[in-house]
């Protein structure tokens, strides 16, 4: 009986979960942070358990006794994979386990000054969180090689769907055209991250692949689009020079690449659902009406 059990209960772990249990997983577990999004999931027939990072879990090593599939949603920190350091024995002593699943980020790769790349290109991270995702993602390889079990690392671009958009930003008024010449990001939208996640599951895929969309854009490009489709202004352009953003915000903008997907589209035999923004958005459009 295949059962998942998540290590972050986020954005794109709940839409995983939901993708997996429709395709008859019998039973879903994971962690969150607060008692009340434990209950809120509870009720949704996601058996969900508390677990901070900083600390072992108390319920932690029951839900994993059983688990089959196992999906790593939690972004290290200065210590390392906090799952890794807190529940390693538990992990061990999970008798069931078939498969891991890793989500890093294409911020492992660094800049590439705008040109293509797939999953040989050197890691060259040019901030310490990915830095931190890069000795993670050596861990777990580590860590599936002892246990001998398959791990799929997904190195996700953007991610972006119905409730976390350019649409939510514009609501707002906290939208931002940030101009920099020749700058471009990949995306990924939440449901191609369930599906994906859900097929290599099945498949009990093994390897590093990239999960992005087919047409890296800069990113002033998706919020004109944006706007255009809910009636709302443009907002101006907004030269990086004079554009006032923390050192994490800026931090994005120094990684300039276009990430190729292929690997993951053959590997699965599909095409994605949302191949770029302009038909993420519309999804999300539509979903709100």
């Amino acid at each position: 009986m295949n059962q998942a059990f998540f290590f972050g209960l986020g954005f794109s772990s709940i839409n995983a979960a939901q993708a997996m249990r429709k395709n008859g997983f019998a039973r879903i577990g994971g962690t969150v942070r607060s008692p009340e999004k434990a209950a809120h999931l509870r009720a949704d027939g996601i058996e969900a358990v508390l677990f901070d990072g900083a600390s072992p879990g108390p319920e932690v090593g029951r839900a994993l006794d059983t688990a089959s599939h196992v999906i790593l949603s939690i972004a290290p920190d200065e210590a390392g994979d906090p799952a890794l350091r807190h529940h390693r024995a538990d992990l061990d002593a999970a008798g069931q386990l078939q498969w891991l699943c890793y989500y890093s980020t294409v911020g492992v790769y660094g800049d590439f000054d705008g040109e293509w790349i797939d999953e040989t290109a050197p890691l060259v991270p040019r901030n310490m969180r990915s830095d931190r995702r890069v000795l993670a993602e050596q861990a777990w390889r580590d860590y599936a090689a002892e246990r001998g079990v398959p791990l799929c690392i997904l190195r996700l671009a953007g991610i972006y769907g119905p409730g976390r958009s350019s649409f939510n930003k514009l609501r707002a008024g906290t939208a931002r055209r940030v101009i920099k010449q020749g700058q471009v990001f990949n995306r990924i939208h939440v449901a191609d991250i369930a599906r994906v996640t859900a097929l290599a599951a099945e498949q009990r895929l093994d390897g590093t692949f990239n999960l992005a969309d087919d047409e890296p854009a800069p990113p002033q490009d998706v919020i004109a689009h944006a706007a255009q489709m809910i009636g709302l202004d443009v907002p101006p352009d907004l030269p990086i020079e004079t554009a006032e953003m923390t050192p994490m915000q800026r931090s994005f903008y120094r990684d300039n690449k276009r990430v190729s997907n292929r690997a993951i589209k053959q590997a699965l035999g599909i095409d994605l659902l949302y191949p770029d923004y302009r038909a993420g958005l519309a999804q999300i459009l539509e979903s709100e009406q």
